[in-house]
């Protein structure tokens, strides 16, 4: 399963949906990035494959990251998401 995380503007946690390939992830993550180019203040709406119940909706100007992360059936054992958090709660 993997997740993409979208940081949004003035707001303190990420929106995050799952993909369940590599290649709908990478396509997913294109897309965002591309629509953040744009700087156009369209809205992006995107459907979570691991909750289906689950749907967000987020202008793409709003956006200021976006990460994308596999989840493996490995603990790291530290209990902490990869990116750039992690490294600034050490």
């Amino acid at each position: 399963m993997f997740t993409i995380d979208l940081t949004v503007r003035n707001t303190a946690f990420p929106a995050s949906i799952q993909r369940k390939t590599q290649e709908d992830a990478k396509a997913t993550y294109d897309m965002v990035l591309s629509a953040m180019r744009s700087n156009n203040p369209d809205i992006i709406e995107l459907e979570c494959e691991g909750k289906v119940e689950k749907k967000i909706a987020i202008r793409a100007s709003e956006i200021s990251g976006v990460q994308m992360t596999q989840k493996d059936g490995t603990a790291s054992g530290s209990g902490k998401t990869p990116g750039f958090f992690a490294l600034a709660s050490e």
